[in-house]
């Protein structure tokens, strides 16, 4: 007769270890699964791409993340071949991108870039790139050197419209009906006419009067 194996006895401490030992795993395992949901925002890519060579360097510089970064304490730095800052006005910020500005005049050469972001979550990143250009671009219009004093110019209104009011000894002649030029100084008033008709008319009575009285008078 052959006899039946024992089964093994489970003891209560076992049982309690086993669920202990299950859950300390899990506390391993479940923060290592959800850090990177909580991750920091991570540079995505950038324009121009790190390390390359553009034909001329662009207008403005792009840096984009994964994540949407803040405005508050975002910036980008780009120096010129020799050393120069070229960033124009304030960086912008616009979800995930990041644009730069850069001056007019950039020249050929190398260019780094150093940037900080702030993610989403309020820690900041930073980082850099660089990227050379193989040509120069120059603004169509130089900027005035400092201290130039800019040219006067005549004014368009005094060269082009000639005086209203003629001088003195320039002619004030019309052109008439007939083509004739006449005389357009002022002619006398017609109380100018009286008075003098009126005054020829005294003398003449005046002299009639001399002569009756010269004529009456005795010898």
């Amino acid at each position: 007769m052959t006899s039946r194996s024992a089964r093994p006895t489970v003891r209560p401490w076992e049982v309690v270890a086993r669920f202990a030992a299950l859950a300390v795993a899990a506390l391993v395992v479940v923060p290592g699964v959800a850090a990177p949901a909580s991750a920091h925002d991570s540079l995505l890519s950038t324009d121009p791409a790190d390390g390359s060579t553009v034909e001329t360097a662009p207008a403005a510089v792009v840096v984009t993340f994964t994540q949407e970064v803040i405005a508050l304490g975002t910036e980008v730095q780009v120096v010129g071949p020799a050393g120069q800052p070229m960033n124009d006005g304030p960086v912008a910020v616009l979800g995930t991108v990041v644009t730069q500005n850069l001056a007019a005049d950039r020249p050929a050469g190398a260019y780094t870039v150093q940037w900080r972001a702030t993610s989403s979550d309020g820690h900041p990143t930073t980082g850099g790139f660089t990227f050379a250009a193989t040509a120069a671009v120059v603004p169509l219009i130089p900027p005035r050197p400092v201290g130039e004093t800019p040219t006067a110019t005549p004014s368009a209104t005094s060269s082009a419209t000639p005086s209203a009011t003629p001088s003195a000894s320039e002619a004030t002649a019309v052109i008439g009906p007939a083509g004739e030029a006449t005389d357009d100084s002022p002619g006398l008033s017609i109380w100018e006419v009286a008075a003098g008709a009126g005054a020829f008319a005294l003398a003449v009575v005046s002299a009639n009067w001399w002569r009756r009285r010269r004529a009456i008078a005795p010898q």
